[in-house]
């Protein structure tokens, strides 16, 4: 029960901070949409998470670990699909310049959408766990 409370408390403050990182992420509803997805997504990377790598363990070993963003993608998509208020879509970065080097425009489709959410959702998690322990 203490894990799930505290996964929940950890994605709902990564869900907080998405929307202000990723142009595409949209939450509507305030503070009540942002438990309810923390909570769904807890209880989804609890017990979904571990199934789906057992069935995606062959293309896991074969790539060495770096198709597992693709069923972070999936458990999003899912938490897109139960918390209707959550939703992920097409966006662009443009163009600027960052000390001297220029990035240019950056569009990503519905696809990438989810698959850099589920990265920048990684981080943001894995960066508010390390800082709680």
């Amino acid at each position: 029960m203490k894990t799930i409370i505290r996964n929940t408390a950890i994605y709902t403050l990564a869900l907080y901070f998405l929307p202000s990182l990723i142009p595409g992420v949209k939450i509507e509803g305030g503070f009540i949409t942002l438990l309810i997805g923390g909570l769904a997504l807890a209880l989804m990377f609890l017990i979904l998470k571990p199934i789906l790598h057992i069935i995606s363990f062959p293309i896991n070993l074969l790539t060495l670990g770096v198709s597992s963003i693709f069923t972070n993608a999936l458990i999003l998509y899912l938490l897109t699909i139960f918390v209707v208020d959550i939703s992920i879509v097409a966006f662009t970065y443009q163009a600027t310049n960052v000390f001297g080097f220029g990035i240019p425009t950056i569009q990503f489709n519905t696809f990438f959408a989810y698959l850099y959410t589920a990265f920048i959702l990684s981080l943001i998690d894995s960066s508010i766990s390390w800082l709680v322990e």
